[in-house]
């Protein structure tokens, strides 16, 4: 059965490799929901947040053939229940939309979005929250007439106490000590 799952993959910074993890996914017939790729809590290391919706057999082999890339020190795999995670989406709408209904202004606080720039054309609008709230938004924007729309990738964190990869290296590194 098919589920939403967050991998998390960890390396050093090194050109060509994303376009290496891609492969991976294409390569096994797994279509990529979401990527972000940002610095994580330890120094010098990025982290690959990459959403898929697939069988868990699956995500692992594909997590195991991450893995083999050189430059990846480590790379987990979470259900959506194991993480914190959050978008953000932003919308155009035009202003003479918000000033002419006060249903819209209505719609922007009830979904705790916020106004980012009002021009006489357009108003920039930011939602954070989950892909279903953004897409919620979009929905209610859409009969005013959403001149442009996009969403971010997810950013994800675990609920864990600390980052998988510290522990990780500091089991490598207890390893390496007691030889």
């Amino acid at each position: 059965m098919k589920n939403t799952y967050t991998i998390t993959a960890f390396s050093e910074h090194h050109i060509g490799l994303l376009n290496r993890i891609t492969i991976i996914f294409t390569r096994r017939q797994v279509n990529i929901e979401a990527l972000t790729v940002s610095q994580s809590a330890i120094q010098g290391i990025h982290k690959f947040t990459i959403v898929v919706n697939e069988t868990k057999e699956k995500v692992e082999k594909v997590v195991r053939q991450i893995e083999k890339q050189v430059e990846v020190l480590k790379a987990f795999y979470h259900p959506d229940s194991d993480i914190v995670h959050q978008e953000i989406a932003l919308y155009k709408v035009p202003t003479e939309a918000l000033l002419q209904s006060t249903k819209l202004e209505q719609i922007i606080r009830k979904h705790n979005a916020r106004i980012l720039e009002v021009m006489p054309e357009y108003t920039v609008i930011e939602k954070t929250g989950h892909k279903i709230e953004t897409q919620e938004l979009f929905d209610q924007l859409s009969q005013y007439g959403v001149k442009q729309f996009t969403r971010s990738g997810r950013v994800a964190v675990t609920k864990l106490n600390e980052e998988l990869l510290t522990k990780y290296l500091q089991e490598i590194e207890a390893e390496e000590n007691n030889s």
